[in-house]
């Protein structure tokens, strides 16, 4: 086991991709984990089941994120299985594929659906945690970006403006929790997870663009996660770009 034996992580949409990916990396290094779905209840299961297998515990928890009171609970389930929380990957996202020029196509649903499954929902599960991990001294929120929020080409405009906003956010919420609770976030670029779906256009993009000529795999994304969360102990308030060189 490693550093997190004995202590919790928290992973929101943890049942697939990054959020997945995250989950087994920081089971690896010893923390017992909660697995958030809303949907992916099979793939939540599967996660658990495997997160078990590692020598940890394990639990899956329904939350819809999008909504501050699911957040809340997702929380406090967290506390009931295991006592405490030590680390939070806001991992939960969603977008719509819209090009930028079809502003018309942008409804106010797609808006808010966006904006709180990526942006909210880590403001609402960090504010619950926070509570947890100052009273108990120390914790790691690690925040999922996206070079989207730099300015590069992104699935559409809410998203982009979603994951700007999460870069901001991190920076602030490092500020206010500091310094007991370090918070940063990670920014891939083109992630090959089914997230991404069969859009080979796009994905043959990000690889175009990419000076490392791939594009990012889920546990490219998960490394950089638990480096932030388990190593970095001296780190906060950072974007850590995984992408390849991207946006050099």
């Amino acid at each position: 086991m490693g550093g997190l034996t004995g202590k919790v992580a928290v992973v929101t949409g943890g049942g697939t991709g990054i959020g997945r990916a995250s989950a087994l990396l920081l089971a690896g290094d010893g923390a017992n984990v909660v697995v958030n779905y809303s949907r992916s209840e099979a793939d939540a299961a599967a996660t658990v089941a495997d997160i078990e297998k590692l020598g940890v515990k394990a639990c899956a928890v329904k939350a819809d994120v999008s909504k501050r009171d699911q957040c809340e609970r997702l929380i406090d389930e967290a506390k009931k299985a295991f006592g405490r929380v030590d680390v939070l990957v806001n991992s939960a996202g969603m977008t719509r594929f819209v090009p930028y020029p079809n502003l018309d196509d942008l409804d106010d649903e797609i808006w808010d659906a966006i904006l709180k499954t990526n942006l909210m929902s880590a403001f609402w599960c960090s504010r619950a945690a926070a509570r947890l991990m100052s009273a108990q001294g120390d914790g790691a929120i690690v925040n999922i970006a996206s070079i989207a929020g730099h300015g590069t080409n992104a699935s559409s405009i809410p998203y982009a403006v979603s994951k700007g906003a999460m870069i901001t956010l991190t920076k602030t919420m490092a500020r206010a929790l500091a310094p007991k609770v370090r918070v940063n976030a990670v920014a891939p670029g083109v992630v090959e997870t089914r997230w991404v779906g069969d859009n080979e256009d796009f994905k043959a993009q990000g690889r175009a663009s990419t000076p490392l000529g791939r594009n990012a795999s889920a546990e490219d994304v998960a490394r950089a996660v638990r480096y932030l969360a388990v190593d970095a102990t001296f780190v906060t308030g950072q974007i850590h770009n995984v992408d390849g060189g991207r946006v050099i």
